[in-house]
């Protein structure tokens, strides 16, 4: 049986690495195609594939195993669950991977793309530009279709030049940039704050205007400072949680 193929990770060596592996491998399986095979390779294929010690590997197939995406069988292996999709609240530690891993496994539906003037709430972000190429797309559900969030992504004309509008109907902004366009991100800014559903959201989300959502806000810098993307998010308030776990340094 043909196993299923899992992207490839840069490892930060100041986060843990069964952490890193179990989100970089969670982003695949939920962004697995359809016809993509459910057999996961062996925990010493896995383990080679990243990098990392088999006992590593095996704490983070524990976490995905918790998560309910993976089910591990005696003698048969491990399989990807067929209706895996996002559940519990995510644990971010610091992780590009972590933020791929949270926008994976909805339909996303692009509703437009094109040019436009830099809106004037981002012009902190894009000094002295006069455009921008924005990105607005719709994610919802996979099993029941309803809308979740829907997203505007104001993007740097030389980055954009690299981006293919069907590679974001599969994956997050923030995979394409870092994965397809080749963009190394330094660091990415979150803001999670709760807002009114404006007509537009309203109509896009099935919600009731002026009804409470989550918007975040995420700015992605290169290498050199510069902000290559920044994303507004709109979800609705019933389709999303957010958690946050700090590790303590039991050293100092």
């Amino acid at each position: 049986m043909t196993s299923f193929a899992p992207d490839s990770l840069i490892l930060n060596r100041k986060l843990p690495l069964w952490y890193q592996v179990s989100q970089s491998l969670r982003a695949s399986i939920l962004g697995r195609r359809p016809h993509d095979p459910l057999r996961l390779p062996t925990e010493e294929r896995l383990a080679s594939h990243y990098g990392v010690s088999v006992l590593t590997m095996r704490q983070a197939l524990k976490e995905l195993e918790t998560e309910g995406l993976i089910s591990r069988h005696r003698r048969r292996g491990t399989f990807i669950e067929p209706g895996a999709r996002r559940g519990a609240p995510r644990r971010l530690l610091g992780s590009i991977d972590a933020i791929v891993a949270q926008q994976s496994g909805e339909l996303t539906t692009l509703l437009g793309h094109g040019p436009a003037p830099v809106p004037g709430e981002l012009a902190e972000y894009f000094p002295g530009a006069d455009e921008v190429v924005t990105y607005r797309r719709l994610r919802c559900d996979g099993e029941s279709g309803e809308p979740v969030n829907w997203a505007e992504n104001a993007v740097r004309p030389d980055v954009a030049a690299g981006i293919e509008v069907t590679d974001l109907e599969r994956w997050p902004m923030t995979k394409v940039l870092r994965d397809i366009v080749g963009i190394r991100i330094s660091r990415i800014t979150d803001t999670v704050e709760a807002r009114l559903a404006d007509p537009v959201t309203a109509e896009l989300l099935r919600v009731p205007l002026l009804s409470p959502i989550l918007h975040y806000t995420g700015v992605t810098y290169d290498e050199s400072g510069r902000v290559a993307d920044v994303a507004r998010i709109h979800y609705r308030g019933d389709r999303f949680s957010f958690s946050v776990t700090v590790e303590a340094d039991l050293m100092g």
